[in-house]
């Protein structure tokens, strides 16, 4: 299979970044996408140039550090996959593939397709976990979740925190990843203690790093490798509102 690339290549967040036209053949299509980026980085390093850098670490879908924009989508054509799922069978022999990094305000490129996504852990610093005395953990068995909780929790901390949701809002907008972390840990009986401090914490750092606002478009979980539903976003905004609420009436 032969293909031709256009690949954007910037030196850091301060340089103008283009894109750089590449021309590959001998691909073959059980080659993961990634796999076609190293391919094509040997061959750069082969002839004495500077290979192309791109988020990546476990490959299988789970770590959330691959994200690219792939003809204008993120992680590529196929629903709920991460880049490194993706593969070359997906293209036809002579096709252009437009190559970018995930392109947001608050993801300032790095180098490449390489994007800073360290504003998602700041969000979490903010407030995303459960805060514990140290000891012998308690018995699993004392703290019962009907199954249906359960198993809502579980699908809202599916999120890997890729940032796809991030780089196809239009807007920008970080509310499906936070939701989802503030949505999991307050349908357990564990997170509930902390609620009102966690949503407002969560939702403030959100806003100070520059994150768009949600319109309801729902282009991040058409985008999402998960499939983290918006209600979690409808839940957050519940949480933060129920919070306002009962601090007004603390205050009269």
């Amino acid at each position: 299979m032969k293909i031709h690339l256009k690949i954007w290549r910037q030196a850091n967040s301060r340089e103008t970044g283009r894109l750089v036209d590449y021309d590959l053949d001998n691909i073959t299509d059980h080659m993961s996408f990634l796999e076609m980026l190293d391919f094509l980085n040997e061959k750069l390093i082969l002839k004495g140039e500077e290979p192309i850098e791109f988020d990546h670490d476990c490959r299988e879908g789970i770590c959330g550090q691959c994200g690219l924009m792939i003809n204008g989508i993120a992680h590529g054509m196929l629903e709920h996959i991460t880049t490194c799922q993706l593969h070359m069978r997906s293209f036809s022999d002579g096709d252009t593939i437009v190559v970018e990094p995930f392109g947001s305000q608050v993801f300032k490129i790095k180098k490449d397709l390489k994007v800073d996504r360290s504003a998602f852990d700041r969000i979490i610093a903010a407030g995303g976990y459960i805060s514990v005395n140290t000891g012998q953990a308690p018995e699993a068995n004392s703290t019962r979740i009907n199954h249906e909780i359960a198993e809502s929790a579980f699908d809202s901390a599916a999120c890997i925190g890729c940032g796809a949701c991030v780089a196809t809002c239009k807007n920008g907008s970080a509310a499906l990843f936070t939701s989802a972390k503030i949505s999991h840990l307050v349908k357990l009986p564990q997170g509930k203690e902390e609620r009102m401090q966690r949503v407002s914490n969560m939702v403030f750092q959100m806003d100070a790093e520059g994150f768009g606002h949600c319109s309801n478009t729902e282009a991040c979980e058409v985008e999402c490798p998960q499939g983290i539903s918006v209600l979690n976003i409808a839940q957050m905004n519940y949480e933060f509102n129920r919070t306002v609420v009962m601090r007004n009436k603390a205050k009269a």
